[in-house]
């Protein structure tokens, strides 16, 4: 998802050190106090070695680590800055753990100018003294024991030759080399150069029986040399031969040449892999190009490879070294390609061993590159013999002397994350421009020294151009003390003009207008203002321009489009969002004048800009002592608030109403890590990703996608990709910032990070092996849902819309059976979606095929693509969905799609039988039934593919939810209903089966309760091998049973109760003796423990209270409570239940913020109005209305689309519930739906919230009188004087569940010939905002008379109309 694409991590200056390990070869190099380990084939970064890991005090120096050798056999590496050495070893089975190996400390004047390390001894130089030190255990600690120290003066190069016999080594001040005795330091020879040496070559050759030091030395002039002992003074080196540009080259074109370089191959390197190629297989072709490989293998020629001016490659070979007399040495020249090969001599040039392939691989510096070398093409000096293959490009144009050591603390991007400019601890920093299109790197176009005035701020107006204190030539502009600048998105690019915004120390806003012309730069204050808040601010802070970047200018006739610009946080923690009222224009500076412009006094100037800002909307979060605020494009806003308990982290959305308190997401993280950094970036479709920065690591948070399959997992936001650098690089992180497309940098030490989406070379058939960008995977977690998803599908058969699910499962049909990649998967038109399941049903019954005689037989088509939902497409589909499940679905989505088509089919084959609130009900249960199931399963990989995040453990969900009860309780279907609960517990639904589908809630028949508990009683004793009669006595004594339980009693001879309780059932319970003597019976069972038989005798005793009251405090079950009050009492009419209901069920429900469960405590309470109020109205409200002590709320719990769904069924079912309704405002309802709306996208259903908001109905009962004619007509006998809105007027009844009591007749029983009255006007009721509640209200209480005027009908009189 995110890779890391490209390290920064510093220019080498000097020499190259290699570690050769089985799989790699790790390049390392110092740079500033720490060493970068890279892979030298592909340069990527691996790991930094900071130096003040084990010196703390270095931490902040100023000097650089200057010297670094490598010891291969022992994998160490050995640096040192200043007097101090530090050596760190790799070790772990796959070479990857790095450990602080041992440390060495010298004289503070003894700085270290030069290390060699070689099995276990140590030669370290400084500027007066060289000194060998060998490893030895001390305590079982390595520790580095001084063997003996010479003084010499100013050493540059230290060599242990391979046979650790001889010491070679260079000073700064002469062209000598010396050579001294490794076991005494003893100086043997001391060999004069007539240039300054650049670099020191022991010859090592294992494979060779010669034991005679070979040194190989190169001066500034391109020259090597070759030294050897002769036979009589075996000790003694002397010049054999020397490679200079005349050797190599003709006269004529070595005289022109004057910048070149000479390097030495390395002999055991190139031998392996010559080795390695001749033994591929080859064929006859291949056998002539081998045969110079075979003689340089066979004749043991030492290669060396010269790089000229114009970057062409000239390849030499010294024969007969390892041959005796030294003197038959011979030279001669093996290749000389074309220009262009490198691009220039380097100044480093290594050739290294490639593990696992043929070819080797060469390194360059500086600039820093890796080639691979194809042994066969080279040697016959093909094009192709030496590919580039990585390159730290940044560096090419940059004197590597020049970089900055100082570490990053702060960056700043342009508005289109185009551009950025990194401030370091120094005050120095580098403008950087992010190539996208082409590279997909940063490349540096500028940079800025530290100067005597620190930069405080600066801003990146372009790719290329940044503002500070420093610009040439300069442009002074004095303002006020600014805590922050940043720079306003600009209408064109190609504009000269730029529009600054600075906070200034009282918190009030400078706009700052800035001209670039040419390489002159000017700069104006257009105003400056304070934000119109009546206590000022505790931070005013930029809000994140990276989406509106493309679109602003792009309003119409020119104008911009407004977006906000700032937002300022209360010290109450109130956030506030504003925006310039006369819009961003550009604010042209005159570079003559600076100072006011002219577009200050448009703006109010200094002292009045008061009126310039105007607020677009307020949140309450309740927070205070906020340290860190970011807001995104999308008005996302995250705060961090210390807490005893760690740091606070929440995001909030703007959109604040009653149905929504704008808190989005919550964590609190320990203060052992500090949260150090945050920043916004926005994708393509709107969405936010928040980087939250640490000081070693940065995690993502993606808003999450809303779902009914996952209980675990609620709607806001999560991690979905972490980034830990702790194990890599020592530093701290400085700073992080997104820039475009999304791509993280990140800033630790000196060093800079870049991460994105690795680029795939090749064309778009690769796209399939792709890993999925972190654009696709956020669009993924949180963006529209194709219609396919199961969150489509069971939300569109929740609304009714069976034609479409009909459609989509066809259309998935289709898909799955064309094997395309998912990606050219296609979807239903919106069109589709916006119909009305009726019209929808007529569309496809008009596309049947039509028979015009009783025997005709349609044509039947080619084309199977068209065909029909049926059983055999389905099963179909299942099959296929079984085999191949649908990519990027979870294995409980994978399980939900399967089961929603199999629900839909039978729903298309029993859609006669089941209402659709019973059909709501069976799809929840089938759900319920499959994700337990789920659960059960051992665990399953989370997701077929890379790259998402790791789901949780399913867990079992001891209930369906109280929603998808209520569903059933409004069903028309309870029979059917109850026929499916039964198939789906096997047949055998003991009291946790019913509890957890809620029966005993939603049934209403009084005689089907009593017969279901009788079943339920029935299969507890079934249950299990032992038949325990006092697993079924609280079911059977609720029915009255008791002598069915006497029976049950004789048969459990195991049982040791069984002769005590055969002889207390015998007596009659009807006496009010044995009554007393159950229930004493029932007060010792609690005593024991024993609840819910306890229970059965306060039954058996006639206390229902009792037993309610047990079944609620100890064995926390309302559920039996409410079941046994339902039996007992026989109907929802008794004092035990409403008291259940009242003092249990609805503050359990205010407390839970479960405003389904209260509204069906309110219906059985026949408060109707109060079970439609409260699904919309807010509970702090409802608290005060009800008649209930309610000592706690909960979450309110608006992020359900069935809220509306149920609200908009229960409003105008009955006369209460129109009450109820009328007692909503219109703007509560209006921000109701606009909430359900919000919901639905957050699910990923955008086109339902569209539906919603087109479809939803905002009409209300009323007696308004629409036809002033149809007043004067006299009433009709047989119609009723109902008059109701149109949202009405489709149902066949209204229920009237008003006791209205009779009122006197409000005129003449019939009308009367000889009186015309004419009738008084019935005013129209209008709707207002906020205040139409009290019309409402007028509006149902005249419905209400009207009611009462049905209730009490006038005799019909024929004699009237005489």
């Amino acid at each position: 998802m995110l890779d890391l694409t490209q390290a920064y991590t510093g220019c080498p200056s000097s020499s190259l050190q290699f570690l050769h390990l089985p799989r790699e070869t790790l390049l390392l190099y110092p740079y500033a106090d720490s060493i970068v380990v890279l892979n030298a084939r592909t340069l990527a970064f691996i790991r930094t070695l900071a130096f003040w890991e084990v010196f703390p005090s270095t931490r902040h120096l100023t000097r650089s680590v200057q010297c670094l050798t490598v010891e291969n056999g022992m994998r160490l590496v050995v640096a040192a800055l200043g007097h101090r050495v530090v050596a760190w070893s790799l070790s772990g089975p796959h070479c990857d753990y790095w450990r602080v190996h041992s440390s060495l400390a010298l004289p503070e004047d003894q700085h270290v100018t030069a290390l060699s390390c070689v099995s276990g001894l140590l030669a370290v130089g400084t500027r007066s003294s060289l000194s060998v030190y060998t490893l030895i255990l001390e305590n079982d600690l390595p520790t580095w024991s001084l063997k003996w120290s010479s003084p010499v003066p100013s050493l540059s190069r230290v060599r242990f030759s391979p046979s650790l016999m001889y010491i070679a080594t260079t000073s700064l001040y002469d062209n000598i080399v010396t050579v001294y005795l490794t076991t005494t330091g003893r100086k043997t020879q001391s060999i004069a150069h007539p240039r300054p040496v650049t670099d020191l070559i022991w010859r090592n050759s294992p494979s060779s029986s010669r034991d005679d030091p070979v040194l190989y030395t190169i001066t500034t002039d391109a020259t090597l040399r070759i030294y050897m002992p002769v036979l009589d003074a075996p000790q003694y080196l002397q010049l054999h031969s020397a490679l200079d540009t005349f050797s190599s080259l003709p006269f004529s074109a070595a005289s022109h040449e004057t910048n070149s370089s000479v390097f030495r191959l390395d002999r055991e390197v190139m031998n392996a892999a010559l080795k390695l190629v001749l033994k591929q297989s080859q064929t006859a072709e291949d056998d002539s190009r081998r045969r110079r490989i075979r003689e340089i293998t066979e004749e043991g020629w030492d290669i060396f490879l010269r790089v000229l001016g114009d970057g062409s490659l000239v390849v030499q070979a010294v024969a007969n070294i390892d041959r005796r007399p030294p003197t038959l040495l011979k030279q001669f020249t093996l290749l000389q390609t074309g220009p262009g090969v490198l691009s220039g001599p380097p100044a480093h040039l290594y050739i290294v061993p490639n593990p696992g392939r043929s070819s080797l691989t060469l390194i360059t510096s500086p600039p820093l590159k890796s080639y691979e070398l194809s042994v066969l093409p080279f040697f016959d000096a093909r094009v192709d013999g030496l590919r580039l293959v990585a390159s730290a490009a940044e560096h090419a144009d940059a004197d590597a002397e020049e970089d900055s050591r100082a570490e990053v603390v702060r960056f700043m991007r342009t508005p289109n994350g185009e551009g950025v400019a990194a401030l370091r601890s120094d005050g120095s920093g580098e403008v950087w421009h992010f190539d996208w299109a082409k590279t997909g790197r940063l490349v540096r176009t500028g940079r800025w020294k530290a100067d005597a005035e620190r930069v405080d701020q600066f801003v990146v107006l372009d790719a290329g151009v940044v503002l500070t204190l420093h610009t040439s030539p300069p442009a002074t502009l004095h303002v006020p003390v600014l805590t922050s600048l940043f720079a306003l998105s600009p209408s064109s690019h190609s504009s000269p003009y730029r529009t600054l915004l600075g906070i200034t120390a009282s918190q009030t806003v400078a706009i700052v207008s800035a001209t670039i012309s040419g390489s002159s730069t000017a700069l104006s204050l257009v105003s400056e203002s304070s934000l119109p808040l009546t206590d000022p601010p505790k931070l005013i802070l930029p809000v994140d321009p990276m989406a509106w970047v493309g679109q602003y200018g792009s309003g119409t006739r020119g104008i911009a489009q407004a977006h906000d610009v700032l937002l300022s946080v209360s010290e109450e923690g109130e956030l506030a969002f504003w925006m310039l009222e006369d819009g961003l224009e550009d604010h042209r500076a005159d570079p003559a004048v600076n100072g006011m412009s002219g577009a200050a006094s448009k703006l109010g100037g200094t002292d009045k800009g008061t009126g310039v800002w105007k607020c677009t909307g307020k949140v309450r979060t309740g927070r205070k002592g906020l340290t860190m605020a970011r807001c995104s494009s999308a008005k996302k806003s995250v705060l961090v608030v210390p807490t005893p308990s760690g740091q606070e982290l929440t995001i909030w959305d703007s959109k604040e109403s009653e149905f929504a308190l704008g808190l989005e997401y919550r964590d609190v993280l320990p203060a052992s890590a500090p949260i150090n950094d945050l920043d916004w970036a926005a994708t393509p479709d709107g969405q936010s990703i928040l980087a939250v920065g640490f000081a070693h690591g940065v995690e993502l948070l993606c808003q999450q996608r809303a779902t009914y399959f996952d209980d675990e997992r609620a709607a806001g936001w999560g991690v979905c990709w972490k980034l830990d650098l702790a194990a890599s690089v020592p530093h701290p992180i400085g700073d992080s910032i997104w820039l475009a497309r999304g791509t993280l940098l990140v800033g630790a030490g000196h060093q800079l990070f870049m991460y994105g989406q690795k680029r795939v070379r090749g064309g778009e058939g690769e796209r399939d092996g792709q890993e999925e960008s972190l654009f696709e995977h956020v669009a993924r977690l949180n963006g529209p849902l194709d219609d396919w998803h199961p969150q489509m599908i069971l939300q569109c058969l929740l609304w009714g819309k069976i034609e479409l699910v009909k459609d989509i499962i066809v259309n998935l049909a289709r898909n799955m059976e064309s094997g395309n990649n998912i990606h050219d998967w296609e979807n239903l038109p919106i069109e589709k979606f916006l119909q009305k399941d009726a019209e929808a049903r007529a569309t496809n019954a008009a596309h049947r095929p039509k028979y015009s005689l009783l025997f005709d037989i349609p044509e039947s088509k080619d084309e199977e693509g068209d065909e029909a939902f049926s059983p055999s497409v389905v099963q179909k589909l299942l099959d296929r969905l079984e085999e191949k499940p649908v990519p990027h679905l979870t294995p409980s989505e994978n399980a939900s799609l399967l089961v929603l088509i199999q629900t839909a089919l039978e729903i298309e084959e029993h859609r006669r039988a089941l209402d659709s609130n019973g059909l709501r009900y069976l799809i929840s249960m089938r759900s319920f039934y499959i994700l337990n199931r789920r659960a059960s399963e051992p665990s399953t990989p989370s997701s077929p593919t890379t790259g998402s995040p790791a789901m949780p453990q399913l867990k079992r969900r001891e209930r369906l939810r109280y929603r998808d009860m209520i569903w059933a309780f409004h069903s028309d279907s309870q029979e059917v209903l109850l026929s499916a609960s039964m198939a789906a517990c096997g047949g055998k639904m003991c009291w946790a089966d019913a509890r957890a589908l809620g029966v005993f809630i939603w049934m209403h028949s009084v005689e089907g309760m009593r017969t279901h508990m009788e079943t339920v009683a029935r299969n507890e004793y079934m249950a299990g091998d032992v038949r325990d009669p006092t697993a079924c006595s609280l079911f059977y004594f609720a029915l009255g049973k008791v002598k069915l339980v006497h029976g049950l009693w004789r048969q459990a001879a195991w049982h040791k109760e069984q002769q005590v309780m055969l002889k207390f059932l015998n007596n009659d319970f009807k006496e009010p003796r044995w009554r007393t003597a159950a229930l004493k019976n029932a007060f010792a069972l609690l005593s024991k423990r024993r609840f819910e038989y306890a229970a059965a005798f306060f039954l058996l005793g006639g206390s229902l209270k009792d037993a309610v009251n047990v079944c609620l405090k100890n064995l926390s079950d309302w559920q039996l409570a409410v079941a046994l009050a339902r039996v007992v009492e026989q109907g929802d009419e008794g004092p035990i239940l409403r008291d259940i209901l009242r003092n249990t069920v609805i503050p359990l429900a205010f407390k839970d913020g479960n405003r389904y469960l209260a509204s069906w405590a309110f219906w059985l309470l026949h408060r109707r109005d109060l079970s439609v109020r409260i699904l919309v109205t807010p509970l702090q409200d409802m608290a005060s209305a009800v008649d209930v002590q309610i000592t706690e709320i909960g979450d309110p719990h608006y992020d359900d689309p069935s809220l509306a769904l149920l609200f908009s069924q229960l409003k105008s079912k009955t006369l209460q519930t129109a009450q109820g309704t009328s007692e909503i405002s219109g703007r509560t309802e209006f921000n109701f739906v606009l909430q359900i709306a919000r919901v639905f996208c957050r699910m990923g259903c955008h086109v339902l919230a569209l539906d919603l908001v087109r479809s939803w109905s905002f009409q209300r009962p009323s007696t308004v009188v629409r036809d002033s004619r149809a007043a004067l007509r006299p009433p009709s006998p047989v119609s009723t004087r109902f008059a109701l809105e149109p949202a009405l007027r489709h149902k066949s009844s209204i229920l009237i569940d008003i006791d209205v009591t009779t009122a006197p007749p409000t005129r003449r029983a019939s009308p009367s010939p000889s009186r015309q009255a004419s009738p008084a006007p019935v005013p129209k009721e209008e709707l207002k905002d906020e205040s139409d509640l009290v019309a409402r209200k007028a509006g149902i209480g005249s419905l209400m008379k009207s009611a009462k005027q049905d209730v009490k009908v006038p005799e019909f009189d024929m004699s009237a109309f005489f």
